[in-house]
């Protein structure tokens, strides 16, 4: 079966093909716009290009193959006329939304947002070396700063208004000069606050996550780098990228570990740290990942932490490796399609940096290496915060951050979160009954 002919097959049984008269119309497989076919066995006719070209000396495109099958197909050699429907490859599966809970969420998000920044910004320790010389700024006070103005998306003298209003509010202790932002950026220290603060901010949702996916994408950069093809023989260049190397629950699409590495950096050795760091905090059933990470130590990895491994295998994978990963290959070789129920919750990592760029952009706006690594942190952070938020309408979960021990003020009731009032009025009763028996 030539080309043309098979083609014509995945026409006539993929695409709706009409017929008027002694004419049909066939779809065009790029999906612009209908081809006119006449099967005319003496003088056949198709209005497309191909046709027009002499179909490669066969005299007959795939379009009009598509005709032939639809008609053999749908009117049998005894004269019965047979009905088909068009066949579907992929049926779209849809999902319900709360949107009430979803509007709550999106229109008081930017005050949640610093309200949950703030209470996670409490937690952090100054460090020590900083006690001594000069005054220099807290360094929640940094965090806060630099993340907030990731989320405003402005330029930093822009960003001073919305600055000043979080100083009046008491989300900063000083009233920070704006241009001061781009320094916080480029300071390590705050690089190693943000690594803190995205686990703790997403340990909240501990009690729903228990299933996880591990990938990576790049976030552009303004930098433009050169190197040679060696596969056209050729000089390249293009933007430069920084590479995230997350692990993501597949429910809220929350992040539990990260991992900022240069743009050359290989997937498969981050997948156990990033799967080590997460069962720090939450219960692992469950973590997919692409065939990028298939390898005994990763399947050894998820099985460290008392979960399974559903990781793709490669085309040429076979169970002669042994091992975790032979067991595994073997048991999808004979259950492939509850193996694949299991792996294609990998999806939902692409979902998570889908959410992420689409809210923070998809490139940094930072020159130096400190400072982009810093935004793309930030960026992890505000989608944790805005996942809590969702979690927090939606679910009515209390997002509580670090320790009792280790905060120096007490935290405030529910609704200064900006919970419903629900949380509050179980209280109330309680306060009340004080206050009559005094």
């Amino acid at each position: 079966m030539d080309p043309r002919t098979q083609r014509g097959l995945v026409i006539a049984a993929t695409a709706k093909l009409i017929q008027k008269g002694k004419v049909w119309l066939v779809p065009s497989q790029s999906g612009k716009g209908k081809y006119t076919v006449c099967p005319d066995t003496e003088t056949p006719f198709c209005s497309c290009p191909d046709f027009e070209d002499g179909c490669g000396g066969t005299g007959r495109c795939k379009h009009l193959h598509a005709v032939t099958f639809t008609i053999q197909r749908e009117h049998g050699e005894d004269g019965t006329v047979v009905e088909t429907r068009t066949i579907t490859l992929t049926e779209k599966k849809t999902y319900t939304q709360n949107w009430p809970a979803y509007n709550l969420a999106q229109t008081t998000e930017k005050r949640r947002v610093q309200e949950l920044l703030r209470d996670l910004c409490r937690g952090l320790e100054e460090p020590s070396h900083r006690e001594s010389g000069r005054q220099r700024t807290p360094i929640a006070d940094m965090v806060f700063a630099a993340c907030f103005k990731v989320y405003c998306g402005m330029s930093a003298r822009r960003f001073g208004t919305d600055l000043a209003e979080a100083h009046e509010k008491g989300y900063v202790s000083k009233n920070l000069h704006p241009i001061m932002v781009c320094g916080f950026l480029q300071d390590e220290w705050v690089t190693r606050a943000l690594l803190q603060l995205i686990p703790e901010s997403a340990a909240p949702l501990k009690v729903i996550e228990s299933d996880f996916a591990v990938d990576s994408s790049g976030f552009s950069t303004s930098r433009f780098v050169r190197w040679y093809d060696e596969k056209y023989g050729c000089e390249r260049s293009g933007h430069d990228w920084v590479k995230a190397h997350v692990c993501t629950g597949v429910k809220t699409n929350v992040i539990t570990a990260v991992k900022i590495l240069d743009r050359d950096a290989a997937d498969a050795p981050q997948f156990r740290p990033l799967v080590k760091a997460t069962a720090e905090r939450f219960t692992v059933k469950e973590v997919s990942a692409d065939k990028a990470y298939a390898s005994n130590e990763n399947f050894e990895a998820v099985a460290d932490v008392g979960g399974v491994g559903y990781i793709a295998f490669k085309a040429n994978a076979t169970g002669g490796v042994g091992g975790l990963f032979g067991k595994m290959f073997h048991h999808y070789a004979a259950n492939r399609d509850e193996y694949l129920r299991h792996y294609h919750k990998r999806s939902n990592a692409e979902s998570t940096f889908s959410m992420v760029k689409a809210k923070f952009g998809d490139a940094v706006k930072s020159k130096t290496e400190t400072a982009m690594k810093n935004e793309v942190l930030a960026k992890i952070l505000l989608h944790n915060l805005c996942c809590l938020i969702m979690s927090q309408c939606e679910l009515g979960i209390e997002p509580v951050f670090w320790s009792t021990e280790k905060m120096s003020q007490p935290k405030e009731p529910a609704m200064s979160v900006g919970l419903s009032t629900v949380p509050v009025q179980k209280h109330l009763p309680v306060q009340v009954a004080m206050v009559c028996g005094a």
